[in-house]
């Protein structure tokens, strides 16, 4: 069985159409950081001039305007005819002749409607000679006039995003949990529509970070400005040699390199390689600050890594892929900054370097650029190994490391989890510990009557950083249980490092314990409610007779 709510729609009639003024999504944790400034927990707003359905769900022919709460001034886009082009141009409406629910061209339907579009002030900029204005309603004309969705007026001249943050953080605490919220606006009154635990697609979810692994399988790794993710089974890198792009004579030869990299990406298998390379990459002035390429130019790869190698004292600005961010985002193309000179990073530009170059076979035009422009098969480079991308926003760590294909995948089988999500690899080993401690705990020496387990572990819903719930019924001593705890301790602070080397998640200690007495059960208090519970029981783990 399962319950249905039903909503009055947030909008308003204008024509023959009914819509919001705008609606979208917002999530307290923010996975799409283009800018320093921006923090893994600021969050971030997706909005779009409609129903909201092209918020929720990306799409591939249309964009949602992207905001942080907090920082009103901060933009995806900058350049006037990037903030034209990643605008949203179409809007999903109800028409109230048909009674269906369309998707019309925004310059269509403000042509029809013009001004009397709910909020029109707040969310059109004037297109005025390669400048955007703030319109006039009174003054507009849509026939003549070119207007763009760029949100201006709403996200600098009201509280809307401070509201919006105020409420995730809200929201948050109460929830005890980072959540995602959709609201819409109806011109006048915001409304909060729905909330619930932010979620992620298996891909989306924190990486667990080995801590255990040799540095000969390490490609590289990075610990600023992480988003959450992992990326299987990468087959191929393209690299471009920083000292060796610099050291190109002229304009004409680095955008070759531009080029030849677009060649590549229709050559390449699509979403199995990444590319590496120096600098601000969608250089369009200045081409020496990185590699001059359009998004059409990456569009196939999974990942995109801009590198700041350290020059004397002076580290590179890096663009955060400010130049096509937003194809980044709909298209779910990892980006990551990476700077090899900082201390704990490592980098592996010898396997980059030192590994079969296949570029000039693949490209023989471009064959010059071979010392530029490196293509390296990882399998043929690593004797048979894949690479594999770990992401942690959590812990601010990233890891490209090689695996053998016959190393399991993270769990994929979950259409969403949460963010600490559940895999085998977690709860079960969780279980095999509780098993063992069961086995090897000497009942009669500690007083212990029986053990059980419950919470994450023993519904196979533990995640990395998740504790082992451990209910124990004790009749015994008081120095009895002096000894049952220290001996307890020393299993957990094992456990815990052993799951630090293993996932990269850091602990005091990873057995959470809860003793129970013969009173408590006979009243039934605390978490001896577990004991035979009707839902949700503690589950009981056989003890051996243990060793002192």
């Amino acid at each position: 069985e399962m319950g249905i709510i039903i909503q009055e729609v947030v909008g308003r009639r204008v024509g023959k159409y009914c819509l919001p003024a705008f609606s979208g999504v917002a999530f307290s944790n923010n996975e799409f950081r283009w800018s320093p400034r921006i923090k893994h927990e600021g969050g971030i707003v997706r909005l779009v001039p409609d129903l909201g359905t092209r918020a929720v769900d990306r799409v591939s022919d249309d964009y949602a305007a992207l905001a942080v709460p907090g920082q009103p001034k901060l933009r995806a886009n900058v350049a006037i005819d990037e903030v034209i082009r990643y605008s949203p141009k179409k809007l999903d409406v109800i028409n109230l002749e048909t009674g269906t629910l369309e998707t019309v061209e925004g310059e269509k339907l403000l042509k029809e409607i013009g001004a009397k579009y709910p909020g029109f002030e707040l969310i059109y900029s004037l297109v005025d000679d390669e400048q955007l204005r703030k319109p006039v309603a009174l003054l507009s004309d849509p026939e003549k006039d070119e207007y763009a969705a760029t949100f201006e007026q709403l996200f600098s001249g009201t509280e809307f995003l401070d509201s919006m943050g105020n409420m995730l953080k809200v929201l948050e605490e109460r929830m005890g949990t980072p959540v995602d919220v959709e609201f819409a606006h109806d011109g006048e009154q915001l409304y909060l529509l729905q909330c619930r635990p932010q979620s992620f697609t298996a891909e989306d979810a924190p990486a667990p970070i080995p801590k255990d692994v040799e540095e000969s399988r390490v490609i590289f790794s990075a610990e600023r400005f992480v988003s959450n993710g992992w990326i299987p089974d990468i087959s191929h890198l393209v690299y471009v040699a920083a000292n060796e792009y610099s050291a190109l004579p002229d304009r004409r030869s680095m955008l070759e390199v531009g080029r030849a990299v677009g060649r590549l990406n229709k050559m390449l298998p699509k979403r199995q390689f990444i590319l590496m390379g120096p600098g601000r990459w969608g250089s369009r002035g200045d081409v020496k600050l990185g590699v001059s390429v359009s998004y059409a130019d990456i569009s196939n790869t999974a990942m995109l890594v801009e590198i700041a190698r350290k020059k004397g004292d002076y580290v590179p600005d890096l663009s955060f892929g400010t130049h096509f961010f937003q194809d980044l985002v709909e298209s779910r193309i990892r980006y990551l900054p990476l700077y090899p000179d900082e201390k704990g990073i490592l980098f592996n530009e010898r396997f980059l370097i030192g590994s079969e170059n296949l570029m000039p076979r693949m490209l023989p035009e471009f064959k010059h650029l071979d010392k530029v422009l490196r293509v390296v098969d990882v399998s043929a480079a690593s004797g048979g190994n894949m690479l594999r991308v770990l992401l942690n926003a959590d812990l601010n760590e990233a890891l490209a490391l090689l695996v053998s294909p016959e190393e399991p995948q993270l769990t994929t089988s979950a259409p969403k989890v949460k963010a600490h999500h559940a895999s085998p690899m977690h709860w079960r080993w969780r279980l095999n510990m509780a098993e063992k401690i069961a086995a090897q705990l000497n009942a009669e020496r500690f007083g212990v009557v029986a053990f059980y387990v419950f919470g994450s572990t023993k519904n196979a819903t533990a995640g990395p950083a998740s504790d082992i719930d451990l209910l124990i019924h004790f009749r015994g001593s008081d120095a009895q249980r002096a000894d049952l705890m220290n001996w307890l301790e020393g299993w957990s602070l094992c456990l815990a490092e052993s799951n630090f080397l293993r996932t990269g998640y850091q602990g005091d200690g990873l057995l959470d314990l809860h003793i129970i007495s013969d009173e408590d059960i006979a009243s039934r208090d605390s978490f001896a409610i577990k004991i035979g519970a009707i839902t949700d029981p503690a589950r009981e783990l056989p003890m051996g007779g243990g060793q002192d």
